[in-house]
């Protein structure tokens, strides 16, 4: 059932929501068959980071540091139930849920904090073959058989039938993804397996003790068994046609020899990055030297014995498909491509009433409609030129960037700051419900700043005692233009991410598979949702800032029409390149391998402007239907005090609150 964890975001609540559909959605597993999409997900688990600009989501903290918070949740959860018989009978079926799909997963169990629980599991990985992932839907489509036998919604509260017809869904998105699993890429570039397998040991596996350490030292010897199973799986579904794009291969092979390069492996110095992060955790173990020594000894054996040979024959596998490749880039080329990128938009948008075509039409339509605002723009501030002259003007023209020196890159952390804090003056006004948890800018640490992203933002910690941060990566001020500061702080800051995010999970009276689920289309399409809101807030004063703001828009909006282009109407990688080049202000550099992303992950693209647009004609049928009677702040809580939610249920309890509203 469920695509449990990547961004944590799915989340869990009762169930191992390690196989949820809307986690998987979330990050970029969603081509890879259940348990292997799990696994990628539990990688990231426990810190929530929503990512902004051309590179990817990614986990850049261990998931440790929160994963003993979630399972004390959870806890509190399962010997929590009250109301009635019904409820009661409720929590109890998502709870023995929950309790099944613990059992199939070691790796979840090692996310939430169960370790010296089961020793044993704390040393194997999950069965990522494609029995696991036929048991796996299996188990899901039976949770969903039970809950529609056993459970009346007019029976349950009205937060338990939202519960209800959320995990309905997820558990019918489950379904849907695994008929057409067989077109999905086994891996890709945004679906690194090799190096997602070694993030999470380094990241999730805690030694503390021998007996860790001796698990540890298991889940090495057992690396060939998951790689073997995703060479399989890949070279059963190449065999039907199921081949990358050919710039893909490359990068694949790039990183899986980086993964066998170490002292161990007699080519390097330095042991890798594997073993240098198991002798490090073994050296901070109280044990003899002997002991040790023992530990390391079967720990570089693992690596040179089992994982180099998987390696070998991983980048073998990758070579034959790599002659077999062809220059098609879209889905389209798949087997059952149509069916399949179908079900990619239905994942990554939440909704089935959009078409590929009607996807593609609305992106032009709103690349079109922004361009227009881009040239008022251009108007006000007297520049005499074409809008792509005035996107070369913004790049190039130093009175828009801060000196690459620790004076600018303490200038933007400030600017930053009064940014969101002019936000924070006034959020009153807007919202009912705010975060209790602070939130700080920080700048990305030097050791993570070559593989971090441009601007991301981490969420506070369950139990209060870290506040939300919002990062962004200032390594080279000229990637850091002015203007779009004020964009990045309200999407990645107030009032996007943290208060979405950091919301979500204080609210108490949800269980917790709502308050830490992640659908891209909801929590990125408020993200962007926000930046609209800040000019709706009277900020954006600055012309150049407000370019800056539709700059990030115009740059969504090209997703609907790139990703259908490809996928849909079969362009080539060329084509999309130079359709972004033409209608947005990035730079080549930024769009290639934005593109790139696209083809090798279908439909994911789309969610944000989606997600911002269906929450912007929500918010226009409450006006047009409340008129001088329309809250911000009732609006706001409508949209924010239930998690996050699949788009039509969102719709739903922005209807129903309008409903309630006009109530005399």
């Amino acid at each position: 059932m469920m695509q449990l964890i990547k961004h944590l975001f799915s989340r869990f609540t009762f169930t191992s929501f390690a196989r949820l559909p809307s986690l998987r959605a979330s990050l970029s597993l969603t081509g890879i068959r259940k348990p292997l999409a799990q696994f990628f997900l539990l990688a990231g688990l426990a810190m929530v980071l929503v990512a902004c600009g051309p590179s990817e989501p990614e986990s850049n903290a261990p998931a440790v540091e929160i994963s003993e918070q979630v399972a004390d949740a959870a806890s509190d959860m399962r010997t929590g139930a009250t109301g009635s018989p019904a409820s009661q009978e409720f929590e109890t079926f998502l709870e023995d849920v929950f309790q099944q799909e613990l059992e199939a997963s070691p790796l979840f169990k090692t996310q939430i904090g169960m370790i010296d629980d089961d020793l044993e599991a704390y040393g194997q990985w999950d069965d990522f073959s494609d029995q696991g992932a036929i048991d796996a839907h299996q188990r899901t489509q039976r949770y969903l058989a039970e809950m529609r036998e056993n459970f009346s919604l007019e029976a349950l509260t009205p937060q338990e039938q939202l519960t209800y017809r959320f995990m309905e869904f997820e558990w019918q998105m489950d379904d849907r993804q695994f008929q057409v699993r067989d077109s999905q890429y086994a891996f890709s570039p945004m679906q690194d397996v090799l190096s997602s397998l070694v993030t999470f040991l380094i990241n999730n596996h805690r030694v503390s003790s021998e007996a860790h350490a001796d698990a540890y030292v298991s889940r090495l010897q057992g690396l060939d068994t998951v790689i073997n199973s995703v060479i399989e799986e890949a070279e059963r579904r190449a065999a039907e046609g199921v081949l990358l794009p050919s710039f893909a291969y490359p990068r694949l092979l790039s990183s899986a020899q980086a993964m066998v390069t170490g002292a161990e492996f007699g080519n390097a110095e330095e042991p890798s990055a594997l073993l240098a992060d198991f002798n490090a955790k073994v050296d901070a173990l109280d044990v003899t030297e002997e002991r040790a020594e023992e530990l390391k000894t079967a720990a570089s054996s693992a690596m040179t014995e089992v994982f180099a040979p998987a390696v070998e024959r991983y980048m073998a596998s990758l070579r034959d498909m790599e002659s077999q490749s062809d220059g098609r880039d879209g889905v389209w080329k798949l087997p059952n491509g149509e069916a399949f990128y179908a079900s990619q938009l239905n994942l990554f948008t939440t909704r089935d009433d959009l078409s590929a075509q009607q996807i593609h039409d609305i992106g032009l339509a709103e690349v079109a409609r922004i361009q227009d605002e881009m040239r008022t723009i251009m108007t006000e501030v007297g520049f005499d030129g074409t809008l792509a002259e005035f996107f070369e003007y913004l790049r190039t023209d130093p009175q828009f960037y801060l000196p690459n020196t620790p004076e600018g890159r303490q200038q933007y952390l400030d600017d930053s700051t009064a940014m969101i804090e002019q936000v924070m003056e006034v959020a009153p006004q807007y919202f009912d419900t705010l975060p209790e948890a602070a939130l700080e800018v920080r700048a990305v640490e030097p050791f993570r700043e070559a593989t971090a992203t441009g601007a991301f933002y981490n969420q506070p910690a369950l139990d209060g005692s870290r506040p939300g941060y919002y990062y962004v990566n200032l390594s080279n001020m000229n990637d850091n233009p002015t203007y779009l500061m004020e964009s990045l702080a309200y999407h990645e800051g107030a009032p996007g991410h943290h208060f979405q995010l950091a919301l979500a999970q204080e609210l108490e009276e949800l269980p917790m598979l709502q308050r830490l689920t992640f659908y891209s289309a909801y929590v990125e399409g408020w993200g962007l949702y926000a930046e609209q809101l800040g000019k709706d807030m009277g900020f954006f004063t600055d012309p150049y800032k407000d370019f800056g703001r539709l700059s990030y828009e115009i740059f969504r909006a090209a997703r609907l029409v790139v990703d259908t282009g490809i996928h849909h109407l079969r362009w080539t990688r060329q084509e999309a390149i130079d359709y972004m080049m033409a209608n947005t202000p990035m730079t080549e550099g930024d769009i290639t391998p934005e593109v790139e992303r696209y083809i090798v992950w279908p439909g994911q693209a789309v969610s944000y402007k989606i997600g911002m647009m269906t929450i912007l004609e929500l918010r226009e049928l409450a006006r047009q239907e409340l008129g001088d009677e329309f809250s911000w702040g009732g609006f706001h809580d409508a949209v924010l005090t239930a998690g996050s939610l699949p788009l039509p249920l969102l719709a739903e309890r922005v209807e129903a609150w309008i409903e309630s509203e006009q109530q005399p």
